[in-house]
Protein backbone atom coordinates (compact mmCIF):
# COMPACT_ATOMS: atom_id res chain seq x y z
CA UNK A 1 0.00 0.00 0.00
CA UNK A 2 1.24 3.50 -0.80
CA UNK A 3 2.52 5.63 2.09
CA UNK A 4 0.12 8.51 1.54
CA UNK A 5 -2.88 6.20 1.83
CA UNK A 6 -1.99 4.52 5.11
CA UNK A 7 -3.59 7.21 7.35
CA UNK A 8 -6.84 7.14 5.43
CA UNK A 9 -7.01 3.36 5.01
CA UNK A 10 -9.31 1.13 7.07
CA UNK A 11 -7.80 -1.27 9.61
CA UNK A 12 -9.04 -4.25 7.55
CA UNK A 13 -7.33 -2.95 4.46
CA UNK A 14 -4.11 -2.73 6.41
CA UNK A 15 -4.52 -6.30 7.77
CA UNK A 16 -5.33 -7.80 4.39
CA UNK A 17 -2.86 -5.71 2.40
CA UNK A 18 -1.23 -7.96 -0.14
CA UNK A 19 -3.59 -10.83 0.69
CA UNK A 20 -6.55 -12.34 -1.10
CA UNK A 21 -9.50 -10.16 -0.09
CA UNK A 22 -11.93 -12.43 -1.89
CA UNK A 23 -11.41 -14.94 0.92
CA UNK A 24 -14.32 -15.21 3.37
CA UNK A 25 -12.54 -13.76 6.42
CA UNK A 26 -12.20 -10.31 4.84
CA UNK A 27 -15.85 -10.25 3.74
CA UNK A 28 -17.11 -11.38 7.18
CA UNK A 29 -15.18 -8.66 9.01
CA UNK A 30 -16.01 -5.98 6.44
CA UNK A 31 -19.78 -6.39 6.67
CA UNK A 32 -20.02 -7.55 10.31
CA UNK A 33 -21.70 -4.37 11.62
CA UNK A 34 -24.35 -4.44 8.91
CA UNK A 35 -25.22 -8.04 9.53
CA UNK A 36 -25.39 -7.44 13.30
CA UNK A 37 -27.76 -4.50 12.86
CA UNK A 38 -30.11 -6.46 10.60
CA UNK A 39 -30.13 -9.39 13.04
CA UNK A 40 -31.05 -7.10 15.96
CA UNK A 41 -33.82 -5.50 13.92
CA UNK A 42 -35.31 -8.85 12.90
CA UNK A 43 -35.17 -10.18 16.46
CA UNK A 44 -36.82 -7.02 17.79
CA UNK A 45 -39.63 -7.42 15.26
CA UNK A 46 -40.19 -11.01 16.29
CA UNK A 47 -40.37 -10.02 19.97
CA UNK A 48 -42.93 -7.31 19.18
CA UNK A 49 -45.10 -9.74 17.21
CA UNK A 50 -45.05 -12.29 20.04
CA UNK A 51 -45.94 -9.61 22.56
CA UNK A 52 -48.92 -8.47 20.45
CA UNK A 53 -50.25 -12.03 20.11
CA UNK A 54 -49.95 -12.63 23.86
CA UNK A 55 -51.77 -9.37 24.62
CA UNK A 56 -54.61 -10.20 22.22
CA UNK A 57 -54.91 -13.76 23.61
CA UNK A 58 -55.69 -12.47 27.15
CA UNK A 59 -59.21 -11.44 26.14
CA UNK A 60 -60.20 -14.89 24.92
CA UNK A 61 -62.03 -17.41 27.08
CA UNK A 62 -60.29 -20.70 27.72
CA UNK A 63 -62.47 -23.78 28.05
CA UNK A 64 -62.05 -25.43 31.42
CA UNK A 65 -60.85 -28.98 31.38
CA UNK A 66 -63.23 -31.60 32.67
CA UNK A 67 -62.37 -32.69 36.23
CA UNK A 68 -60.62 -36.01 36.53
CA UNK A 69 -62.61 -38.53 38.51
CA UNK A 70 -60.70 -40.05 41.41
CA UNK A 71 -63.38 -42.54 42.31
CA UNK A 72 -62.09 -46.13 42.23
CA UNK A 73 -64.54 -48.99 41.95
CA UNK A 74 -63.33 -52.24 43.44
CA UNK A 75 -65.18 -55.25 42.15
CA UNK A 76 -65.00 -58.65 43.68
CA UNK A 77 -62.77 -61.10 41.89
CA UNK A 78 -63.81 -64.69 41.84
CA UNK A 79 -60.94 -66.95 42.70
CA UNK A 80 -60.37 -69.67 40.11
CA UNK A 81 -61.26 -73.14 41.16
CA UNK A 82 -58.09 -75.22 41.52
CA UNK A 83 -57.95 -78.18 39.17
CA UNK A 84 -58.77 -81.52 40.63
CA UNK A 85 -55.68 -83.72 40.74
CA UNK A 86 -56.55 -87.37 40.24
CA UNK A 87 -55.06 -89.71 42.82
CA UNK A 88 -52.01 -91.68 41.72
CA UNK A 89 -52.79 -95.09 40.30
CA UNK A 90 -52.49 -97.95 42.71
CA UNK A 91 -49.92 -100.44 41.50
CA UNK A 92 -50.63 -103.87 42.89
CA UNK A 93 -47.75 -105.51 44.68
CA UNK A 94 -46.29 -108.35 42.68
CA UNK A 95 -46.82 -111.72 44.24
CA UNK A 96 -44.15 -114.39 44.10
CA UNK A 97 -44.71 -116.97 41.40
CA UNK A 98 -45.36 -120.51 42.51
CA UNK A 99 -42.53 -122.97 41.88
CA UNK A 100 -42.29 -126.72 41.94
CA UNK A 101 -39.31 -129.02 42.24
CA UNK A 102 -38.68 -130.88 39.04
CA UNK A 103 -36.10 -133.64 39.26
CA UNK A 104 -34.92 -135.77 36.43
CA UNK A 105 -36.60 -139.18 36.42
CA UNK A 106 -34.51 -142.03 37.74
CA UNK A 107 -34.95 -145.77 37.16
CA UNK A 108 -35.61 -147.34 40.55
CA UNK A 109 -37.10 -150.62 41.58
CA UNK A 110 -39.21 -149.11 44.38
CA UNK A 111 -41.53 -146.13 44.51
CA UNK A 112 -39.81 -142.86 45.64
CA UNK A 113 -41.07 -140.90 48.65
CA UNK A 114 -44.12 -138.70 48.08
CA UNK A 115 -42.17 -135.40 48.29
CA UNK A 116 -39.62 -136.59 45.69
CA UNK A 117 -42.11 -137.71 43.07
CA UNK A 118 -41.95 -135.52 39.95
CA UNK A 119 -45.09 -133.42 39.40
CA UNK A 120 -47.39 -134.22 36.54
CA UNK A 121 -47.39 -132.01 33.46
CA UNK A 122 -50.70 -130.34 34.37
CA UNK A 123 -49.17 -129.06 37.63
CA UNK A 124 -46.21 -127.49 35.73
CA UNK A 125 -48.28 -125.45 33.27
CA UNK A 126 -48.69 -122.40 35.55
CA UNK A 127 -45.60 -122.58 37.78
CA UNK A 128 -41.87 -122.07 37.36
CA UNK A 129 -39.27 -124.73 37.83
CA UNK A 130 -37.25 -124.11 40.99
CA UNK A 131 -35.11 -125.77 43.63
CA UNK A 132 -37.81 -125.60 46.32
CA UNK A 133 -41.60 -125.85 46.49
CA UNK A 134 -43.11 -122.39 47.01
CA UNK A 135 -46.75 -121.26 47.03
CA UNK A 136 -47.65 -118.13 45.12
CA UNK A 137 -49.46 -116.65 42.11
CA UNK A 138 -49.72 -118.45 38.82
CA UNK A 139 -46.91 -117.85 36.31
CA UNK A 140 -48.16 -115.38 33.65
CA UNK A 141 -44.86 -115.04 31.80
CA UNK A 142 -43.63 -111.85 33.56
CA UNK A 143 -40.17 -111.86 35.10
CA UNK A 144 -40.21 -110.58 38.69
CA UNK A 145 -37.07 -109.42 40.51
CA UNK A 146 -35.56 -111.93 42.83
CA UNK A 147 -35.29 -111.29 46.55
CA UNK A 148 -31.53 -111.54 46.42
CA UNK A 149 -31.20 -108.25 44.48
CA UNK A 150 -32.98 -106.17 47.15
CA UNK A 151 -30.79 -107.38 50.02
CA UNK A 152 -27.60 -105.39 49.75
CA UNK A 153 -27.38 -105.99 45.96
CA UNK A 154 -26.76 -109.67 46.56
CA UNK A 155 -26.73 -111.69 43.41
CA UNK A 156 -25.36 -108.84 41.24
CA UNK A 157 -22.61 -110.15 39.01
CA UNK A 158 -19.63 -107.80 38.78
CA UNK A 159 -18.27 -107.23 35.27
CA UNK A 160 -15.09 -109.11 34.57
CA UNK A 161 -11.83 -107.20 34.63
CA UNK A 162 -10.78 -105.91 31.24
CA UNK A 163 -7.59 -107.48 29.93
CA UNK A 164 -6.67 -104.11 28.35
CA UNK A 165 -6.42 -102.19 31.66
CA UNK A 166 -2.62 -102.03 31.37
CA UNK A 167 -2.45 -101.87 27.58
CA UNK A 168 -0.90 -98.79 25.96
CA UNK A 169 -3.07 -97.68 23.03
CA UNK A 170 -1.59 -96.07 19.95
CA UNK A 171 -4.95 -95.35 18.29
CA UNK A 172 -7.89 -94.20 20.43
CA UNK A 173 -11.31 -92.66 19.91
CA UNK A 174 -10.41 -89.43 21.75
CA UNK A 175 -6.73 -88.52 21.96
CA UNK A 176 -5.08 -87.26 25.14
CA UNK A 177 -4.90 -83.47 25.33
CA UNK A 178 -3.49 -80.64 27.42
CA UNK A 179 -6.00 -79.23 29.96
CA UNK A 180 -7.63 -76.16 28.45
CA UNK A 181 -6.88 -77.04 24.83
CA UNK A 182 -4.59 -75.24 22.39
CA UNK A 183 -4.94 -71.74 23.97
CA UNK A 184 -3.82 -73.06 27.37
CA UNK A 185 -0.97 -75.03 25.74
CA UNK A 186 0.23 -71.88 23.91
CA UNK A 187 0.18 -69.90 27.17
CA UNK A 188 2.16 -72.66 28.92
CA UNK A 189 4.84 -72.68 26.18
CA UNK A 190 5.06 -68.89 26.16
CA UNK A 191 5.67 -68.91 29.92
CA UNK A 192 7.95 -71.94 30.30
CA UNK A 193 9.74 -72.55 26.97
CA UNK A 194 13.30 -71.20 26.86
CA UNK A 195 15.03 -70.86 23.50
CA UNK A 196 18.54 -72.36 23.88
CA UNK A 197 21.27 -69.78 23.42
CA UNK A 198 23.34 -72.11 21.21
CA UNK A 199 20.41 -72.56 18.83
CA UNK A 200 19.86 -68.80 18.72
CA UNK A 201 23.52 -68.15 17.96
CA UNK A 202 23.55 -70.72 15.16
CA UNK A 203 20.11 -69.75 13.80
CA UNK A 204 18.63 -73.22 14.42
CA UNK A 205 14.83 -73.41 14.47
CA UNK A 206 12.06 -75.89 13.66
CA UNK A 207 9.43 -78.20 15.15
CA UNK A 208 10.50 -80.92 17.60
CA UNK A 209 7.97 -83.78 17.92
CA UNK A 210 8.00 -85.42 21.35
CA UNK A 211 6.37 -88.79 22.11
CA UNK A 212 5.32 -89.73 25.64
CA UNK A 213 2.81 -91.88 27.53
CA UNK A 214 -0.28 -90.47 29.29
CA UNK A 215 -1.76 -92.96 31.77
CA UNK A 216 -5.37 -93.24 32.92
CA UNK A 217 -4.80 -90.58 35.61
CA UNK A 218 -3.12 -88.15 33.18
CA UNK A 219 0.45 -88.66 34.38
CA UNK A 220 3.24 -88.20 31.80
CA UNK A 221 6.08 -90.72 31.40
CA UNK A 222 8.60 -92.14 28.87
CA UNK A 223 9.25 -88.76 27.18
CA UNK A 224 11.45 -88.95 24.07
CA UNK A 225 12.05 -87.03 20.82
CA UNK A 226 10.98 -88.79 17.61
CA UNK A 227 11.61 -86.08 14.99
CA UNK A 228 12.94 -82.56 14.49
CA UNK A 229 16.30 -80.83 14.86
CA UNK A 230 18.32 -82.28 17.72
CA UNK A 231 21.28 -79.89 17.58
CA UNK A 232 21.45 -76.65 19.52
CA UNK A 233 19.67 -78.08 22.57
CA UNK A 234 16.19 -77.94 21.03
CA UNK A 235 15.45 -81.62 21.76
CA UNK A 236 16.53 -81.34 25.40
CA UNK A 237 14.42 -78.22 25.91
CA UNK A 238 11.36 -79.87 24.34
CA UNK A 239 11.71 -82.90 26.66
CA UNK A 240 12.09 -80.59 29.69
CA UNK A 241 8.93 -78.65 28.82
CA UNK A 242 6.83 -81.83 28.35
CA UNK A 243 8.00 -83.23 31.70
CA UNK A 244 7.10 -79.93 33.36
CA UNK A 245 3.62 -79.75 31.78
CA UNK A 246 1.95 -81.62 34.67
CA UNK A 247 -1.11 -83.83 34.27
CA UNK A 248 -2.86 -84.16 30.91
CA UNK A 249 -6.42 -85.19 30.04
CA UNK A 250 -6.19 -88.97 29.42
CA UNK A 251 -7.34 -90.60 26.19
CA UNK A 252 -10.77 -92.25 25.98
CA UNK A 253 -11.52 -95.62 24.40
CA UNK A 254 -14.94 -97.31 24.63
CA UNK A 255 -16.15 -94.66 27.09
CA UNK A 256 -13.33 -95.05 29.66
CA UNK A 257 -9.90 -93.58 30.33
CA UNK A 258 -7.00 -95.59 28.92
CA UNK A 259 -3.22 -95.38 28.81
CA UNK A 260 -2.02 -94.16 25.42
CA UNK A 261 0.90 -92.75 23.43
CA UNK A 262 0.81 -89.02 22.71
CA UNK A 263 2.83 -87.07 20.15
CA UNK A 264 3.12 -83.33 20.73
CA UNK A 265 5.09 -80.91 18.51
CA UNK A 266 7.08 -78.12 20.20
CA UNK A 267 7.84 -75.31 17.74
CA UNK A 268 11.02 -73.20 17.98
CA UNK A 269 10.97 -70.12 15.75
CA UNK A 270 13.35 -67.17 15.62
CA UNK A 271 11.89 -63.71 15.10
CA UNK A 272 13.58 -61.31 12.73
CA UNK A 273 15.13 -58.29 14.43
Amino acid sequence: METNKILDADILDLLFDGRNKDYGAYDLRKHYNGRLGRAIAVMGGVVVVIFCFSFVGKGRHVAAAAPISTEIVISSIKEPTPPVTPPPPVIPKAQPVATRIFTAPKLVTTDPPEDEKPPVNDDLDKVKIGSVNQDGAADDGNVAPTSGLSDGNKGVVAPPKDDNDDKIFRTVEIDASYPGGLPAWARFLHKNLNYPQDAMDEGIQGSVTVQFIVDKEGNVSDVQVVSGPKEGGLAEEAIRVIKKSGKWVPAIQNGRNVKSYKRQPVIFQLTEQ
